[in-house]
């Protein structure tokens, strides 16, 4: 207001002018409470403390101002204070106009100042009608805080994209600038308006002020306990380990600092997702413990585990009416399905919908392994008797203990060495992961076996599983070997009993893996480093930041909620999956084995024998097990992306050369080996990033491992386990031997008695309501294929070539649709009636089973 009159007793209207239009989110829709910001906002637009911006030009250097662009004259947002703003989250346009100086040219960037009280949500400026120029459209997409809590101004540029080379001379500084201030000084507490990226180690899982027993390893910066790293926060250390850094306290769990713009959109489901988890510990954790201390801590039949999703009374109490005062209503409705009676409800897992009871067959068992939640393990077995890989010298013999008795008699007329020849013998195998682990495991309340799960190909093309071996250390020390017990499939009485439970055992042992390596690991944990290096050293104007960028969207966030309330000293995960508090050190110790290039879809098929190169099959890869519906689905998705990539790349790349002269790209790189992934530094595998081909191979990795592969391993998470039965997460002892009482309930009361050994009540509802609020899709996700910005380049080629990737996952599900709509393929929808959909590129928001996003994201 104050400008306009300014600007009226001046004269200065009758200057050339550049109308533009300012796109932005006020703070004060999105919190429902922070009136006052309104108030002050209008306030300081009152005596004349607005919101200014000032044009860059990408052309006209400024002598005066170490011949940076030169900065055009402050404008103005208009009418701040009459433009309504909607109550539900949303955007408002505000018109700003520029005095235009020919000497600007082409304007390349623009600085804006917030002279406001309170933060505003950035999304675009466009600017029309420039001369010589025409339409001009900056994406911002961040945060702007008041200037004052800023050292440097926050500058935003248009959306060209320039390799750091080819940056208009004018522009260079502040692009350079930028990084710098991204990359914060290392040192001190960061706040919520900061904006650094920066590492630290995990050193913040443990709490050992609150009690020693939750003390746990710093995870990184070690040779034995080597992990990604995550993003510095700068807390300062615990009082009683300088070494751990303190921890927030449970009610400032969603204050964990993660830049700004990492974090959840107010107006997505991720908000609701991040105060659901916080609702989940602090408020359902004590009332489920309350309920099950009632009764006692088990299932006393099937019919209590189905009674779940039909529907179970909560005692009224103080703790229901907790629950009910602190949790908003739509919440606790969405979060506890209660229906006016009082009872908690659950949606019925898609694994039982169709079937209560397939999932206890074999055939069953065996799908899943190829087409479940984790169907990442499985290989091809070429050696028999299966062979250990751990250390003779420590460990002792750990050679599997099955026989050729215990199997020949059911590989349909083969003999083992035929079957290896054919590849009819696979492995699922856990044993030299859990073995060294084992004895300290079980040492909790956990009492589990590392597991060998053999298994034939039928000619049908299904699996059966022929024998699983159970194993445990030896009582008088680990280098005697391993005790070791197998079992063979049977049907009617006790030894049918026992082989549901030997078969409960192994899917303890792929839960945990599933659950902490295959998901956790090497999907969250090690994309993290690339999002930060890709912040810290790869300019918004460069096209790989460009190309990635969507692919991390919300990672560091769901990372560091997960760091305060999953996976932390006495976290959920902690509580309901076996390895208890041993669970993250586990992780850290299969970490030294992870390769960055075998994170390829391709790659790691091979390495499990799973497939052979060909290059006269599809994708160049023949694969051994032909209905592998992971498989078939995955290496589709990977080529598309493989293709959009090298589409994208060579666009920007024309040679080699262009990709080794590239100052940010071989900073970009040198980092994420060096900071990121620092205790991999000095492994050969790593790409060198000295040709296209490498660019493109290293980009379709993490495209890979953010997008798709996390899908594949999350999403299904509800559908598949969300019946615990079919998934137990713990085994709480040990398999019954004969003339035990726990032996005679087998006999007389075997469900009771299953129920006895797997997950207790406490566990399933806390595991289950996790399971929940992770296996759904936010209502405004993005997907694989789809951008939240359409005008995020200028670069029509590109653009072009973005669409031909939308249409070639259009066409893919289409054709996963064909798929498993195709008896002969019987891996893809089982004795469940459950169609593998986990690599269907899209869906609607929620429980879903289907649906690519595009990030780590959840």
């Amino acid at each position: 207001m104050l400008h306009s009159i300014i600007g009226a007793v001046t004269g200065e209207k009758d200057r050339t002018k550049i109308r533009g239009t300012v796109v932005l989110m006020k703070k004060n829709v999105l919190d429902f409470n922070d009136l006052s910001a309104s108030v002050l906002d209008r306030v300081h637009e009152l005596v004349g403390q607005g919101v200014s911006l000032q044009l860059v030009s990408a052309v006209h250097a400024d002598p005066s101002n170490g011949l940076q662009g030169k900065v055009g004259k402050p404008a103005f947002l208009e009418d701040w204070i009459t433009t309504i703003t909607p109550l539900t989250a949303g955007e408002s346009a505000f018109k700003v106009t520029f005095d235009y100086d020919a000497e600007i040219g082409e304007p390349g960037a623009f600085i804006i100042r917030n002279n406001h009280h309170s933060e505003f949500y950035l999304r675009t400026l466009t600017l029309e009608d420039v001369p010589g120029h025409g339409r001009i459209h900056f994406v911002c997409n961040s945060w702007v805080y008041p200037a004052d809590k800023y050292d440097t101004d926050r500058v935003f540029f248009t959306n060209q994209t320039y390799l750091p080379s080819e940056t208009p001379g004018p522009l260079r500084r502040y692009r350079e600038s930028e990084l710098v201030n991204l990359r914060g000084n290392g040192t001190g507490e960061l706040k919520e308006w900061d904006r650094v990226y920066d590492y630290a180690y995990y050193n913040d899982l443990g709490n050992p002020d609150r009690d020693p027993k939750y003390a746990r390893p710093v995870l990184g910066g070690s040779v034995e306990y080597p992990y990604p790293r995550r993003g510095r926060t700068g807390r300062p250390p615990s009082e009683t380990d300088p070494n751990t850094e303190g921890r927030l306290p449970l009610l400032m769990s969603l204050n964990i600092y993660v830049p700004r713009d990492e974090r959840f959109g107010h107006i997505k489901m991720s908000d609701f997702l991040a105060y659901a988890l916080k609702a989940l510990v602090q408020f359902l954790l004590p009332e489920f413990e309350a309920l099950c201390d009632g009764t006692p801590n088990e299932f006393d039949s099937f019919q209590d585990v189905f009674d779940l999703y039909e529907g179970f009374k909560v005692p009224d109490g103080p703790l229901l009416d907790k629950i009910k005062d602190n949790i908003p209503l739509e919440m606790l409705k969405e979060l506890v399905r209660t229906d006016g009676e009082g009872l908690f409800k659950f949606p019925t897992p898609q694994v039982i919908k169709e079937d209560k009871s397939a999932w206890r067959t074999d055939k069953e068992f065996a799908r899943e392994m190829l087409a479940g939640l984790n169907p990442v393990l499985i290989r091809l077995l070429q050696e028999f008797p299966p062979e250990s890989k751990l250390d003779p010298e420590v460990y002792g013999n750990q050679n599997s203990s099955i026989t050729k008795e215990h199997i020949e008699n059911h590989l349909d007329g083969l003999t083992i060495k035929k079957a290896l020849e054919k590849k009819r013998l696979f492995i699922l195998d856990h044993h030299d992961t859990l073995m060294p682990y084992l004895r300290r495991i079980n040492t909790t309340s956990t009492k589990t076996y590392a597991s060998r799960t053999v298994l034939f190909l039928k000619d049908d093309g299904t699996l059966k599983p022929l024998a699983i071996e159970l194993s445990l250390p030896h009582p008088d020390g680990d280098k005697f070997g391993a005790v070791s017990k197998v079992y063979t499939p049977a049907e009617h009485g006790v030894e049918g009993s026992i082989w549901q439970l030997a078969k409960a055992y192994a899917a303890v042992n792929d839960s945990g893996h599933h659950q902490l390596l295959s998901h956790w690991l090497n999907t969250h944990a090690v994309i993290e480093p690339f999002v930060i290096a890709t912040n810290r050293q790869l300019s918004v104007l460069h096209p790989i930041n460009k190309l990635l960028h969507p692919h991390f969207r919300d990672t560091m966030n769901i990372n560091a909620l997960a760091r305060q309330i999953l996976i932390n000293a006495g976290g959920v995960v902690e509580s309901t999956v076996y390895p208890s508090k041993y669970a993250m050190e586990m992780s850290s110790v299969v970490y030294k084995n992870w390769v960055f290039t075998e994170q390829a879809l391709p790659a790691d098929l091979i390495n499990r024998g799973m497939a052979e190169k060909d290059p006269d099959a599809p994708h160049g890869l023949r694969l051994v097990l032909d209905d592998y519906p992971y498989a078939v689905d995955g290496l589709e998705i990977w080529s598309a992306i493989e293709t959009w990539v090298e589409d994208y790349c060579s666009f920007y790349y024309k040679t080699d050369e262009m990709v080794q002269k590239d100052s940010e790209l071989q900073s970009w790189w040198k980092e994420l080996r060096e900071e990121g992934h620092g205790d991999k530094m000095d492994e050969p595998w790593w790409p060198k990033m000295n040709t296209v081909k490498e660019l493109i191979d290293t980009c379709t990795i993490i495209i890979w491992v953010a997008s798709a592969l996390h899908a594949a391993l999350n999403f299904g998470q509800y559908p598949y386990a969300g019946f615990l039965p079919n998934r137990p997460t713990i085994s709480r002892r040990f398999m019954p031997e004969e003339g035990t009482p726990e032996y005679e309930e087998l006999k007389s009361n075997p469900d009771k008695a299953f129920l006895k050994t797997i997950t207790a009540q406490l566990q399933t509802l806390l595991g289950i309501s996790l399971i929940e609020i992770l296996s759904r899709h936010s209502s405004d996700e993005v997907y694989l294929g789809q951008r939240d910005t359409p005008e995020w380049t200028l670069d029509a080629a590109t653009l072009k070539a973005f669409e031909k990737f939308g249409r070639n996952l259009a066409d893919i599900e289409e054709r996963i649709i064909e798929r498993n709509g195709d008896e002969r393929f019987k891996n893809r929808v089982g004795p469940v009636n459950m169609p593998y959909t986990l690599l269907y590129p899209t869906s609607e928001g929620g429980l879903t089973g289907k649906g690519i996003p595009n990030s780590v994201s959840i």
